[in-house]
């Protein structure tokens, strides 16, 4: 087995990769650019993204290491959702996700000596109609700075707006632990 190094500081993605009863250590890089091109579909942003986290880390690995890097973004229509600015940004993020079905899209990188592979995983939710109040009290609540689209599915927001969802709900969490868990059986 490789040595497993999470190249990130998302306490949801430790959770979620402990949970795959992986040993594993959290070594982050400092100032990773996190930028896309423009032109680049809203699909394949959080694909190129973690390529690009993964990227550093060529340089820095041995024989037996396995680096694994992760970015999600939210998708409503042609618009990539990251991580908000500030209050009005997550305001405006929470407003626009309301009543409507919007992509979480997470991409990830395993990167060996040897081998770069990557994958994307996307999943449909829907949220209900939010009332102002419950988007105040969340952003207030929860601050959500740390997440793609301002909201966590596994938190208050997630429990009384989600309606449903079409796809991996780890995946909104932050990282497909199933699919993710195929793609380490193959190296």
């Amino acid at each position: 087995m490789k040595h497993i190094i999470l190249a990130s500081n998302s306490p949801r993605r430790r959770e979620l990769l402990a949970g795959l009863g992986l040993d594993f250590e959290v070594k982050v890089l400092p100032n990773i650019d996190e930028s896309y091109p423009k032109n680049l579909s809203v699909n394949e942003v959080a694909g190129f993204i973690a390529c690009k986290k993964a990227a550093p880390y060529r340089a820095l690995i041995g024989e037996d290491d396995l680096v694994i890097t992760a970015d999600t973004v939210v998708i409503v229509g042609d618009e990539v959702l990251g991580k908000p600015k500030d209050i009005d940004d997550a305001r405006r993020m929470l407003r626009l996700i309301s009543g409507r079905i919007h992509q979480v899209t997470t991409g990830v990188c395993l990167l060996t000596i040897n081998k770069e592979r990557s994958f994307s995983v996307t999943t449909d939710v829907t949220f209900k109609q939010l009332s102002d109040d419950e988007i105040d009290y969340y952003i207030e609540h929860y601050k959500p700075f740390d997440k793609a689209g301002s909201y966590g599915i596994q938190e208050w927001i997630g429990y009384v707006g989600v309606t449903s969802i079409n796809g991996s709900y780890f995946n909104v969490m932050g990282l497909p632990v199933q699919r993710l868990w195929e793609e380490i059986k193959k190296l």
